[in-house]
């Protein structure tokens, strides 16, 4: 016997379910339920594939009632699955349930994201180890971050504010709740990510060795680093080229050396004394980039409203047009333009209401051009290599009579260093003024 409690939890399939009471005849089994009698009669058998069949309708009806206003939810700007990692459902009276940020793994990934567009990640790598060193990012058992985790958070539009199935028939389009990053934000990363060059991140950087890859020996090898145990039991970190080719191959240089000519020179690039000065332009620039930002907003709006009309005559040419073809390649258009819609909407909010004052937006900037220094004293090893990053363009190269080449900096820095130091009658007019 094979006892089960409905018939409709035995099948709601007419075809699968004859298939499965032939499947017990082979065995000389017998169907019973305490809500339904079998009988082996034409009646009977009637009687079951008429309960079947209607089970088999609910089901359908169901799913499909189901799936009516999943698709109508997604189509108003609601996601309605399962809410990814740095959001939660929240339900306020009288309104849908919708996506709010999840803190602190929200504030997490948004600086993730910011930070691969800004460079300071400059691989996926890079972004996932920062996850893995983040005690706020859930993890796995093993403590790891997935290797395709980052893909997905720097992918899904829907850390961008936007919804969008295509399963489903459901073009991208504004979700009714708040992204980690802008729309444009969102474009820019993916263009990054198509363009990201860099060589992966290395495994072996140790945190004792924080110039280890930054700095060259004179035949441009890179410095290579490790550390020798005397016979009293200490260890000794030093620098050395490995080049066969070189001169110098195996020849170490002191640790201490190397990085204490290493923070000479970011002295030198210290501009503390002009602090006032630069407060005083850089305030100058934010009022006049504040004062043009009504004007910009105007370009937008007209340059949207120019869009929105051409999306109208596509649409009068779809009605007009008999060949498939072409519609097609109209309403390919359309799609095009409706996301370019998107992007101008979401540049419209954003223009004319700085995302933050004036001292949340420069205040750390500006500390870290005039004394990038203290960030390299009193930061740690991520914040080391940020620098190595921001400050030079190329890697150092060390010179073995003690000193460092004339090194190539940033443009940020060269800037300074050409308006500030070399044109002193140019600032000085800044501090009368």
């Amino acid at each position: 016997m094979v006892v089960f409690d409905d018939i409709k939890r035995f099948s709601r399939d007419v075809y699968f379910y004859w298939g499965l009471i032939r499947e017990l005849d082979k065995y000389d089994a017998q169907p019973m339920s305490p809500n339904f009698v079998f009988e082996q009669t034409p009646e009977g058998r009637f009687q079951q594939s008429i309960t079947v069949a209607a089970g088999e309708y609910e089901r359908e009806s169901n799913a499909r009632q189901c799936r009516q206003k999943t698709l109508a939810r997604l189509e108003a700007g609601y996601y309605a699955f399962i809410a990814p990692v740095g959001f939660k459902y929240h339900k306020e009276r009288g309104q849908p349930k919708a996506f709010v940020r999840d803190e602190p793994v929200a504030s997490v990934i948004e600086e993730m994201m910011r930070g691969f567009l800004s460079g300071r990640f400059q691989t996926q790598t890079e972004c996932r180890r920062f996850l893995e060193h983040s005690p706020l990012f859930p993890k796995g058992k093993s403590g790891k971050v997935g290797n395709d985790c980052v893909n997905k958070l720097l992918t899904n539009p829907l850390y961008a504010g936007m919804i969008e199935h295509k399963g489903w028939g459901v073009s991208l389009r504004k979700g009714q709740h708040t992204g980690m990053v802008s729309y444009e934000d969102f474009l820019n990363i993916q263009e990054r990510m198509k363009k990201c060059t860099h060589a992966p991140s290395r495994q072996d950087l140790h945190l004792l060795f924080p110039l280890r890859g930054a700095i060259s020996c004179e035949c441009g090898n890179s410095l290579t680093s490790a550390s020798s145990r005397s016979q009293t039991g200490k260890y000794h970190p030093y620098y050395l080229c490995q080049n066969r080719k070189c001169q110098y191959k195996g020849k170490s240089i002191r640790k201490d050396v190397l990085e204490g000519e290493f923070e000479k020179l970011l002295k030198s690039l210290s501009l503390g004394e002009l602090k006032g000065v630069a407060e005083k332009m850089f305030k100058q620039l934010w009022k006049q980039q504040q004062k043009s930002h009504a004007a910009q907003k105007e370009v937008i709006k007209q340059e949207y409203q120019n869009v929105d009309k051409e999306i109208q005559k596509l649409l009068d040419k779809i009605v007009e047009t008999s060949s498939t073809t072409v519609q097609q390649k109209l309403e390919s258009r359309i799609d095009e333009l409706e996301q370019q819609k998107l992007l101008l909407e979401d540049k419209m909010e954003k223009t004319g209401r700085p995302t933050k004052t004036y001292d949340g937006m420069y205040r750390t900037a500006m500390d870290f051009l005039l004394n990038p220094h203290k960030y390299w004293t009193y930061g740690d090893f991520t914040q080391k290599r940020t620098v190595l990053k921001l400050v030079f363009a190329d890697r150092l190269t060390w010179v073995r009579n003690g000193v460092y080449r004339t090194p190539n900096l940033s443009l940020s820095f060269k800037v300074l260093d050409t308006y500030f130091k070399d044109k002193k009658e140019w600032w000085s007019l800044w501090k009368v003024t």
